[in-house]
C-alpha cells in the first residue's frame, strides 16, 4: 500500500529540521516525514568538509529560533554546526521522523484526491508515497554537481585538482604550494586555514570580493549568557544581531559609496599603507550587489602579513604542468589547485512537479511571498536571505506553511493556491545579485512581482509581520473541500 502522511518535508538540513519542530509544535495533530536523499542529516554542513569550513554569519542568527545557540564562538565551524543541527533533531524527537536515501524524483499533485503522489529512490529501490501538503527543504544547489570551468591545460597539471564541493578525505598539502582559484566566501575560508601548514598559498581571484573582518566571539552575547537564561540571552543577542544586519544593508544600498570606502579603509587598516589594496580588495560593484564575505578575527588578512599566504588578481590562460599561466603572463607554481568556483543553482532540487497530469513549469513563474508559486497548491519552497542568515526567512516560511494547514483545516478545505490575478503585474528576476553562479542559472529561476505578495522583501521584519501575522488570504485561494468533492463523486456516480 502507498503509504500517506500530512505532510512530507524533503531534506533533513537546517530548513528541514525547523520545519519538521513547527509542524509538531504548531500543527500537532499532523502526520509528517523528512525525506533525505543523504545518509545522514545537516544538509550543507555535513556535504562539506573542505578545510576550515564555516559558518558565513553569525549563529545566534544562522541557528534555530527555538533551541539557542550557546556555544561561545558565534561564527561556527562546519563539524560544530552539524553536531548543533543533530543535537536539535534529537532533543525534539525529529531525527526519528528521518528517511535517509530517499531521492525524491517527481511529485503530481491532484485535485480530485487533494493530495500529492511522490515518487522516490529509496535504499530498496522506488517508493511511492502521498500526503497534502509538499515541504521542499532542498537549498538551492546541486549537490551532486558543482560549477567548475574548464580549465585549458588541466589535463597536463601534474600535482593534483580538487573542488571543496568534493573535498578529498586524504589530501596532504602540508608543505605544498597552493593555489585557490576564487573569491568568494570558500576561497577566503580555505585560504587562511591552508596557509596553516602549506608552504604558501595563493588567493587567485579574477576581481576582488567585499570582506570584512569580525570577532569570531560575540562578546555581548557571551556576557548575556552569563547574566540571563540561555532562552532570553539568545533571543536579545538574536534581535541585535538582526537589527545590526538589517541597518548595515540599509545603509549599504542608500550610501553606497560611503559604504565601500568605509569598507575598503578598514582592509587597509588590517593591512597597511603599502599593501595594494585598490588591486585586491576594491570590487567593481556596490556593497551587497553580492553577498559580503566575512572572515573571524581578520584570519585572511593575519595570513597575508605573516606571509604564508597572497592574493593575485588575474585570469587564467592555462593550466600548466607546474601551475597555472596567467594572462599577464605571470606564472604560478602550484602542487595544489582548488578551484573554489562556486556552486551550481539548482530549483528544488531537479524535482519534476505535475498538476493534474500536466508539467508544471517553474521557471519564470511567480513566486509568492518568497515560498510558494503562482497557481501550484499546497507546495512551498524554503529559500533563506541573500542579505541576512538563511534560517531567518527559513523559520518564517515553516511558521507560515503552519498557518496554512491550520486555516485549512479550520475551514474544512483541502486545499490553498497562490493566485495573481492582476494581468499587469510584471516580472522581475527573483535573486536581484550579480553573483555569477545566479546569472548562470537566471533562466532557470522563478520570478518576483513588482508588489506584494509578489515581491522579495529580503527584510525579516518585514516578513516577521507578514508571514506570521499578515493576511492569510492575501492572493490566496482557498478551496476544495471534502464535502463537495464527496457529492460530485455521488452525483458522478449516479449519471
Amino acid at each position: 500500500m502507498t503509504e500517506h502522511v500530512d505532510v512530507i518535508v524533503v531534506g533533513a538540513g537546517i530548513s528541514g529540521i525547523g520545519t519538521g519542530y513547527h509542524l509538531q509544535t504548531r500543527c500537532p495533530d499532523r502526520t509528517y516525514m523528512i525525506l533525505e536523499g543523504r545518509q545522514s542529516m545537516g544538509g550543507t554542513w555535513d556535504l562539506f568538509r573542505y578545510p576550515g569550513i564555516r559558518s558565513d554569519s553569525d549563529m545566534h542568527t544562522l541557528g534555530f529560533v527555538f533551541h539557542p545557540w550557546t556555544a561561545a564562538k558565534s561564527i561556527a565551524d562546519g563539524p560544530s554546526i552539524r553536531a548543533y543541527v543533530e543535537e536539535t533533531a534529537q532533543a525534539y524527537g525529529i531525527d526519528r521522523k528521518i528517511r535517509y536515501g530517499h531521492h525524491v524524483k517527481s511529485a503530481a499533485w491532484s485535485t480530485e484526491d487533494a493530495r500529492w503522489t511522490v515518487e522516490a529512490t529509496g535504499p530498496d529501490g522506488p517508493v511511492t508515497l502521498t500526503c497534502n501538503f509538499l515541504s521542499m527543504c532542498v537549498g538551492y544547489y546541486n549537490y551532486a554537481k558543482a560549477y567548475s570551468p574548464e580549465f585549458e591545460g588541466a589535463e597536463s597539471f601534474a600535482g593534483q585538482i580538487v573542488h571543496p564541493q568534493f573535498w578529498p578525505e586524504d589530501l596532504d598539502y602540508s608543505g605544498k604550494r597552493v593555489v585557490v582559484i576564487g573569491s568568494g566566501a570558500t576561497a577566503v575560508t580555505l585560504v587562511p586555514t591552508m596557509a596553516t601548514t602549506a608552504a604558501h598559498v595563493t588567493m587567485l581571484q579574477r576581481s576582488p570580493t567585499y570582506i570584512v573582518a569580525r570577532p569570531g566571539e560575540d562578546g555581548v552575547a557571551n556576557w548575556l549568557r552569563g547574566k540571563l537564561p540561555a532562552k532570553a540571552a539568545y533571543g536579545i543577542t538574536r534581535w541585535k544581531n538582526v537589527l545590526m544586519g538589517m541597518v548595515f544593508y540599509r545603509l549599504a544600498r542608500k550610501k553606497p559609496a560611503k559604504v565601500k570606502e568605509r569598507m575598503i579603509g578598514m582592509v587597509r587598516d588590517q593591512l597597511g599603507p603599502d599593501y595594494d589594496v585598490a588591486t585586491h580588495f576594491t570590487p567593481r560593484y556596490n556593497p551587497w550587489d553580492q553577498r559580503v564575505c566575512l572572515v573571524p578575527d581578520g584570519d585572511l588578512f593575519t595570513a597575508i602579513n605573516a606571509g604564508t599566504a597572497s592574493i593575485v588578481t588575474d585570469t587564467i590562460a592555462r593550466i600548466t604542468p607546474d601551475g597555472i599561466h596567467l594572462d599577464s603572463g605571470k606564472d604560478l607554481p602550484a602542487d595544489v589547485i582548488v578551484t573554489a568556483t562556486g556552486l551550481e543553482l539548482q530549483l528544488m532540487s531537479g524535482v519534476a512537479f505535475s498538476l493534474d497530469g500536466q508539467p508544471i513549469e517553474l521557471a519564470g513563474r511567480l513566486q509568492y511571498k518568497g515560498m510558494m508559486f503562482d497557481g501550484v497548491p499546497n507546495l512551498s519552497s524554503t529559500f533563506g536571505y541573500t542579505n541576512a542568515s538563511w534560517t531567518l526567512k527559513a523559520d518564517l516560511t515553516a511558521v507560515y506553511v503552519c498557518r496554512l494547514l491550520n486555516t485549512m483545516k479550520k475551514r474544512g478545505l483541502r486545499q490553498a493556491t497562490p493566485r495573481n490575478d492582476d494581468p499587469t503585474m510584471k516580472s522581475e528576476a527573483f535573486l536581484d545579485f550579480t553573483s555569477g553562479y545566479v546569472q548562470r542559472a537566471a533562466a532557470a529561476l522563478p520570478t518576483q512581482g513588482e508588489r506584494k505578495p509578489w515581491k522579495l522583501n529580503q527584510n525579516y521584519a518585514l516578513d516577521l509581520m507578514a508571514l506570521k501575522f499578515g493576511s492569510i488570504d492575501d492572493a490566496m485561494v482557498f478551496s476544495n473541500t471534502v464535502r463537495v468533492r464527496a457529492i460530485q463523486t455521488e452525483l458522478t456516480e449516479a449519471h
